[in-house]
């Protein structure tokens, strides 16, 4: 009788385990649908909390952004060939979380998760389209 019930235990134990496991990892749901309401509130926060660093045509030129080393992330490039997500909005989201180490990029995870994929959707419309080759 104990075995056995070590024995589930042990499969709660690794469930509970891989469950928070993929929350932390970021695959717990799907991005929210982009709608005109996300990019309006993405656009508020972008000019009280981006636009000093990365400028407001989201260039990273901003005031403080010239000065910084390395220089803030340009979201003028086509989205494809951002550094670090290379056109995955999930990444984008990513490094709005928890920043970005060894830059001036902190974490915002004190803005909800709404917040956070509004900031997603609205600097992403900065990207110059992608070549077609």
């Amino acid at each position: 009788m104990k075995v056995k019930k070590l024995l589930w235990v042990a499969v709660l134990g690794c469930f509970l385990l891989f469950s928070s496991l993929s929350q932390t990892l970021g695959d717990s749901k799907a991005p929210p649908k982009k709608t005109s309401e996300l990019l309006v509130q993405g656009k508020k926060l972008y000019e009280q909390n981006c636009v000093t660093c990365h400028g407001p045509k989201g260039d990273g030129k901003g005031q403080l952004g010239t000065a910084l080393k390395p220089p803030p992330s340009d979201f003028t490039k086509p989205f494809n060939q951002w550094p670090l997500s290379k056109g995955d909005l999930k990444k984008v989201f990513e490094v709005i979380t928890k920043g970005k180490p060894n830059t001036s990029m902190v974490k915002w995870d004190q803005l909800t998760e709404q917040e956070r994929w509004a900031l997603v959707y609205f600097v992403v419309e900065f990207a110059a389209p992608s070549k077609k080759k």
